[in-house]
């Protein structure tokens, strides 16, 4: 049993070694062959990696184990239990609550404040850059929520995904028309810092267990797509609070 746990142990840090490799080998190449300067800190560049490799694996296996098999599971009673109203409240909660948690978008919200202060829109104090930074973080979380109620509801009714999809993206492009300069490229941004370490697997599962648990839907055709709400619908609601604010 202990060398079982050994090999795969050993397996999953060689996989990790093996997903980092290219940006060791672009990073090492443009360092010694194009630029021509010796890699500063090395010995902190190695431990870093190291820790890197091992955060890794530990973060896979983590979502193997603990977040996908959740989010199928709750999104199978939920299914079972026939109550579409709770169904829209979980998936709006999750959609909220791990966007909030999204250490990706805490930073960009805290920069984009900094970069408020600093440009003369906000006041330079720190309640003011907390506050800007907490609005934007909040607007960013509800923008998730409501992407993922869209999504569970185009899974329970079959509605295409590329209409809604086009049709969102056409909003994007009329409220850049007439959005404040200064926000349009943090709207960008938010709509991709919201897909990252925390709300990817448990969106991906909640979509995929739903699609499973229904009869007469596809887990590959219609498992998958909440993501892309999740990343769409963000920009349309930063855009909005920056004309707004």
């Amino acid at each position: 049993m202990l060398k079982a746990i050994v090999v795969k142990a050993c397996g999953s840090l060689l996989e990790s070694l093996r997903d980092l490799a290219p940006v060791v080998v672009v990073i090492g190449v443009f360092q010694l062959v194009v630029l021509q300067q010796p890699i500063p800190n090395l010995l902190d560049l190695a431990w870093g990696t190291a820790m890197v490799v091992i955060g890794l694996t530990l973060f896979v296996q983590g979502l193997k184990l603990g977040l996908f098999p959740i989010g199928e599971t709750m999104a199978w009673d939920f299914a079972r239990k026939g109550s579409l109203l709770w169904l829209l409240a979980f998936a709006f909660s999750l959609g909220f609550g791990t966007t909030v948690a999204e250490p990706a978008l805490i930073a960009v919200a805290e920069e984009a404040a900094e970069v408020a202060a600093n440009g003369g829109m906000i006041d330079t104090t720190e309640t003011a850059r907390t506050a800007y930074a907490e609005g934007l973080r909040y607007t960013v979380a509800f923008a998730v929520g409501l992407a993922i109620v869209i999504g569970v509801l185009r899974i329970l009714r079959g509605w295409p995904i590329q209409y809604l999809i086009i049709g969102g993206y056409l909003g994007v492009v009329i409220m850049t028309i007439f959005a404040p300069p200064e926000i349009i490229g943090i709207a960008y941004d938010s709509g991709g810092v919201t897909t990252s370490t925390i709300t990817v697997p448990l969106v991906t599962a909640l979509g995929v267990g739903l699609a499973s648990s229904i009869k007469g839907r596809n887990p590959m055709i219609d498992g998958f797509g909440l993501i892309a709400f999740a990343s769409l619908t963000p920009m349309i609601f930063v855009m909005g609070y920056g004309i707004l604010i």
